[in-house]
């Protein structure tokens, strides 16, 4: 039998309708079962990764209720992308509607060829930290490490900057 857990997505959007695109997003994850308990104000975020030149995205966090496993969850991020219209044959981090990262579940650490809980850049993206701490500022990784901590390490190297309710 499957226990419910707290778990925290990261949503992005750098195509179309932004805002609509990830309140889309949002509701396609309730649509699948999943409780949506918080979600973070937008974020305006510039592109990382090997592909710059593109729009910047809205990017914001979401807390969770849901008692399905993490390849479960996993496939029901990647199912919201899909009705999105996300191209899955893109080179990665190219621009998209909507991008649906599963950062958190609960204390659950593994790595599998599809997924890695934490997620492995969780930690290292200042537009992920922002919006995970507006829901939670007393976050902490399974290990205890905080990620106050962590974001007060990355600085400003990164522009986040608030957009509002989404």
């Amino acid at each position: 039998m499957s226990v419910a857990r707290t778990g925290y997505l990261g949503l992005g959007s750098n195509v179309g309708d932004r805002v609509a695109n990830v309140r889309a997003a949002i509701d396609g994850l309730r649509a699948r079962g999943i409780e949506v308990e918080a979600v973070s104000d937008g974020y305006e975020t510039e592109p990382v990764g090997e592909i710059l030149d593109q729009p910047d995205f809205l990017n914001l966090a979401v807390r969770i209720t849901t008692d399905l496993e993490p390849e479960e969850l996993l496939d029901a991020c990647k199912a919201v992308e899909a009705d999105a219209g996300r191209d899955f044959s893109a080179p990665r981090h190219s621009p998209r509607p909507v991008d649906v990262d599963l950062l958190l579940l609960g204390d659950v650490e593994m790595t599998t060829d599809r997924l890695s809980l934490p997620h492995r850049e969780v930690t290292a993206r200042r537009f992920v930290l922002v919006p995970l701490l507006e829901l939670d500022p007393g976050l902490a990784l399974p290990d205890g490490t905080r990620l106050s901590d962590c974001l007060a390490e990355l600085g400003d190297a990164e522009r986040v900057e608030p957009f509002g309710p989404v």
